[in-house]
């Protein structure tokens, strides 16, 4: 492990916005947290909003930073990466950010039914590999990790240059008979982007220096709570294009 890696993970047990868990306290258990975040790490009733697979945290801060009256966590296992946010919430003294360092598949260790407001997931990786799928953060496992902890009416929010995990994501919206609010397959191009949606990360401006359109869907799961398997057939096409190329 490099020295800088030592020094941020050393630092990161400074912050009084980042949570860190070891396994132990959350396989199966509910983190001291669950369900208080309001009174004992916010201490206000203002709406929670998660970002999932934050990265370094540009995104949760930067929705801070525009909307005091909301909070805003931001979560990921990358405990070097996240450095940058929780340190740049510290030292601009954003009471309403913080970090929870841990793996997606554990966060209803953390947060209580109805706790959460609205989710944001912003450039996950695809997992374009069909075998891969069910680690999309917009699967069905996933859905139903999110009906956990999230408010009947509350927002999901996929901001993705994938134009794979778009369609895929919106096949899923389908086939569950969620409500889509927004489907938008080139943010910027179509002059959709608000302020919320020009907020770009370093990986969102290396994909626009691609020439890559970014798409936006945001949509609710209405109170569902099941999610059983489905396979989408857009991954079979993706399966045989790739089988097509190796050959």
């Amino acid at each position: 492990m490099g020295k800088d890696k030592i020094r941020r993970f050393a630092e990161n047990l400074t912050f009084k916005n980042m949570i860190q868990a070891d396994f132990e306290d959350i396989f199966h258990k509910d983190h001291p947290l669950k369900g208080h975040w309001h009174e004992e790490f916010f201490h206000n009733s203002n709406p929670i909003v998660l970002e999932l697979g934050c990265g370094r945290g540009e995104y949760t801060v930067a929705l801070g930073q525009a909307n005091p009256d909301k909070n805003f966590i931001g979560v990921d296992i990358k405990g070097a990466r996240m450095w940058r946010g929780a340190k740049t919430a510290t030292q601009e003294g954003l009471s309403n950010i913080g970090f929870v360092r841990t793996r997606i598949e554990f966060i209803n260790s953390f947060f209580a039914e109805g706790e959460v407001s609205e989710i944001w997931i912003t450039f996950p990786d695809p997992q374009l590999k069909t075998r891969r799928a069910k680690k999309r953060l917009t699967s069905p496992i996933f859905l139903e990790y999110y009906a956990q902890m999230l408010k009947a009416d509350g927002l999901i929010h996929l901001k993705t240059d994938s134009q794979h995990l778009y369609n895929y994501t919106n096949a899923v919206v389908d086939n569950y008979g969620l409500t889509r609010n927004v489907a938008n397959n080139d943010i910027y191009g179509s002059g959709y982007a608000d302020e919320r949606l020009s907020i770009k990360t370093a990986y969102e401006m290396m994909f626009l220096d691609r020439g890559l359109p970014i798409t936006y869907t945001q949509f609710t799961l209405g109170g569902r709570r099941k999610f059983e398997w489905f396979d989408w057939e857009g991954d079979d096409v993706l399966e045989k294009d790739n089988e097509q190329e190796r050959q």
